[in-house]
């Protein structure tokens, strides 16, 4: 019998949440690689929307389900944790009852190790009650805790996880001296040289799958962990990323991929333009998404052309801000003309101004409100719609020093490092931010009834 392993995706914890292509992708990954090492690999998905066991679960929400794969899933309150109890709204366990997740445990009776991802640092409250239910279930093995709330705030993890190791990292050999220090059997390496795809099959009734074609990214923006996380920018081919897309598409049935790409048109000549006009004449039949948005400064009319005619449905553009003299605190990736200049290949491209999607920062350190509303005002006049990102205090990153020192929150509590919370505006500026997500819905209502009317 070959060594039994459980990797575990756990519950989200928050105020809000919605399915936006959210897939764990890094333990997908593992999980592909595991498996072709030898390893009997079981998979958890604690955010399994179509888990049929939740359909008699008459204490959770149910999840409405959109376009493209997209939308919410199942929702049960849970009282606030304490660090959040001044904050009067309602806070929620995304995911499949606990219950269900316990059996999933034993119906596997003997595993060598527990992995268990992490992802937003202020969600490590699904990730104790995973690891504290493995504990019961199976009390003698040993568990593993990767992801991001895992590199980020490793001492509190450390600390307050549960975890038995604490682990960072999806390098083949990092992995296997991980197992070896918890005690689990060692594997020997696949018979070929070529990483894996990751386990999407593993999940159940997948409605989309999800893509990198690229770790890390180029540019270093003084919010942004990516450089932390992924130190190197590394592009895999472009043929290898369409035989991807093309397997999932044949064997799942797919019709949707989403790009989890910081970069995806770096170096466009030698990797997004050939793998674009692949998908054109190959995956016609597919859609694709770009939620993680493109880099501006790479956006040329050629490519816009091939993003439209290979099928990308969703556009998102990384603007942030109009407020130029702002921005020089933050990043050097935009110059003034380049939005504007980006909408248009994009509308000559073919593609509407509702379906043109742009990032606009709010809640940063330091910054305005009167900012952040030129800059949703900006948008409607280039011709796209906004969508407001707040922003959410990361360690390790260039600002962190500066959100600390602005903010009337500890956040060294990760709990209080939760963007919905804008954890670097005071009370005033809080109470004013409806106002811009107001404006925001405004402008995007407006667009999406005029493309209705033309």
């Amino acid at each position: 019998m070959p060594p039994a392993l459980i990797l575990i995706n756990p519950w989200i914890t928050d105020f809000a949440a919605y399915d936006l292509w959210s897939k764990p992708l890094g333990l997908l990954a593992i999980a592909g690689l595991l498996r072709s090492r030898g390893y009997a690999v079981h998979l958890i998905d604690c955010l399994d929307v179509h888990h049929p066991g939740m359909q008699a679960d008459g204490r959770s929400v149910p999840p409405v389900r959109r376009a493209y794969g997209t939308g919410k899933f199942w929702r049960t309150e849970i009282p606030r944790p304490a660090p959040l109890g001044r904050f009067r709204r309602p806070y929620s366990r995304y995911g499949i009852a606990p219950e269900l997740f316990a059996e999933a445990l034993a119906a596997v009776p003997d595993p060598s190790a527990v992995l268990i991802t992490s992802l937003m640092t202020y969600w490590y409250p699904g990730v104790q009650e995973a690891v504290s239910l493995v504990r019961r279930v199976h009390p003698r093995v040993p568990v593993i805790l990767g992801g991001i709330y895992a590199q980020l705030c490793r001492e509190h993890a450390v600390r307050y996880s549960g975890a038995d190791l604490v682990a960072g990292g999806r390098d083949p050999e990092a992995i296997s001296q991980t197992l070896e220090a918890v005690g689990a059997p060692s594997s020997p390496p696949a018979p070929n040289d070529f990483p894996p795809h990751p386990a999407f099959d593993l999940l159940r009734d997948p409605e989309y799958v999800c893509v990198a074609t690229s770790t890390g990214c180029p540019y270093c923006c003084r919010y942004c962990a990516s450089s932390f996380l992924q130190p190197v920018f590394r592009q895999r081919s472009p043929e290898a990323v369409l035989e991807e897309i093309l397997h999932w598409r044949d064997t799942l049935d797919i019709r949707d991929v989403a790009f989890y790409d910081d970069a995806l048109l770096v170096n466009a000549q030698g990797h997004a333009r050939p793998l674009l006009k692949g998908l054109s004449s190959r995956a016609s039949d597919l859609r694709f998404h770009a939620p993680n948005a493109l880099h501006l400064r790479e956006v040329t009319a050629e490519t816009a052309r091939l993003l439209h005619q290979a099928g990308f449905r969703t556009i998102r553009l990384g603007l942030e801000t109009t407020d130029f003299a702002f921005r020089r605190r933050l990043d050097q990736k935009v110059r003034e003309g380049e939005f504007e200049r980006a909408v248009e290949h994009f509308r000559l491209a073919g593609y509407r101004r509702a379906e043109i999607g742009v990032y606009v920062m709010m809640g940063l350190p330091g910054q305005s409100l009167d900012s952040v509303k030129r800059t949703l005002e900006a948008v409607r006049r280039a011709g796209a719609v906004p969508h407001l990102a707040e922003y959410s205090p990361i360690p390790h990153t260039d600002l962190w020093p500066e959100a600390v020192a602005g903010s009337d929150l500890d956040l060294s509590e990760p709990l209080l490092q939760n963007n919905t919370l804008l954890p670097c505006w005071d009370e005033e500026k809080r109470a004013r931010a409806s106002a811009l997500r107001a404006l925001a819905r405004e402008i995007r209502r407006t667009e999406a009834c005029e493309t209705g009317r033309r």
